[in-house]
């Protein structure tokens, strides 16, 4: 049975018209949009219609194609990493929900990370896929060999994205599903030729390298998963793990495999619905588990583990309390055995999701 999908187009900040799609029931669920989305165009077996199956059985699901591509408005005069964050803000505003999880894959990660860290009072959790801080152009120790790969990569979507041959969008196919099937390549080469414009992907490509989160990273505040798949060959594995430290208490899970973005066919789908549906308290089933008993912490334990969540050391909250850093590893260990916690990031993230934290 096909999932039905409300679909209604909303002004961004700039009255771009951005398509938005609606689908189940339940607590919300946001995906910030990336580059290559279509909403007419979700062929089975791809990630855009295994996301829809999955969070679509027990939550309502919420998607947009960003400006410039798939249903949204194609003519567009700002493609920028701002742009982006409006087409975001308006697509929540027009929601209706106060606060929903965000999720957001590849270059959206960082889209979603400025949210959380401008909008803490609205997302109560955060997952991010094949994500990064910094790219090509805005990283502070630039490699000249990575540098003129961007720039490579730049040149082959400006000569060749729209071109009636396929070679040089399978650079990036081979790039973004190394190991997919012909079949499978050529379903997505088929999807990026309808997504967007040669110019747009270019124009994307130069925002995208540009973006820069690094700051906003380290002020979010809610529970969040990092999840990349280890041979990534679009967004390196240790961009991933970079993104994630800067996230206070953020959990990362290296997948298998070295597709940027999953086939539903994949160890690393299954793995990412796995690690999901746990960070989202919903048992294998789909359902939400019942709710447990909310834990006790005192007033001390709160203020300590809400310095941890910042990020602070032992000797950082000992100074900021007036305690000793010996009296701080005790209110840790008695925060971690009053939630039922071996470490520190699960203790937070569960602290922060029973709302025991400011």
């Amino acid at each position: 049975m096909a999932i039905r999908r409300d679909i209604q187009f909303i002004p961004s900040r700039d009255g771009t018209k951005i398509a938005m799609a609606r689908s189940g029931s339940g607590p919300a669920v946001i995906k910030a949009a990336t580059w290559l989305t279509h909403m007419e165009w979700a062929p089975p077996g791809m990630a855009g219609q295994a996301l829809i199956d999955e969070f679509s059985e027990g939550h309502t699901y919420i998607e947009y194609d960003t400006r410039g591509c798939g249903l949204s408005q194609r003519r567009v005069d700002d493609i920028s990493f701002e742009a982006w964050m409006d087409d975001l803000e308006a697509v929540a505003d027009a929601s209706g929900q106060e606060r929903f999880v965000l999720m957001g894959f590849t270059c959206a990660a960082g889209v979603a990370v400025e949210y959380a860290a401008r909008h803490p009072e609205r997302v109560s959790q955060l997952i991010l896929f094949g994500g990064f801080a910094t790219s090509y152009h805005s990283t502070s120790h630039p490699d000249p060999a990575i540098r003129r790969e961007g720039d490579l990569m730049l040149e082959l979507a400006a000569v060749g994205w729209g071109n009636s041959s396929p070679s040089f969008r399978q650079v990036f196919v081979s790039r973004f599903l190394p190991e997919a099937t012909p079949a499978e390549w050529s379903v997505f080469d088929q999807l990026q030729r309808e997504t967007t414009a040669p110019e747009v992907a270019v124009r994307y490509l130069r925002a995208m390298y540009s973006m820069d989160v690094k700051q906003s990273a380290t002020q979010v505040r809610c529970p969040t998963l990092v999840m990349h798949c280890k041979g990534d060959q679009m967004v390196r594995y240790e961009q991933g793990m970079r993104l994630a430290s800067l996230i206070p208490g953020a959990r990362f899970i290296a997948l298998d495999g070295s597709n940027h973005i999953p086939l539903a066919r994949d160890v690393a789908w299954g793995q990412f619905v796995e690690e999901v549906r746990a960070f989202l308290g919903r048992s294998p089933e789909g359902q939400l588990d019942a709710p447990a008993v909310s834990p006790r912490l005192t007033a001390r334990q709160q203020q300590v583990l809400q310095l941890v969540a910042r990020g602070q050391t032992d000797k950082q909250v000992a100074k900021a309390l007036e305690l000793s850093p010996r009296t701080v590893e005790m209110h840790v260990a008695g925060a971690l055995k009053a939630l039922g916690c071996k470490t520190r990031i699960e203790a937070v993230q569960i602290a922060t999701r029973q709302r025991l934290l400011r």
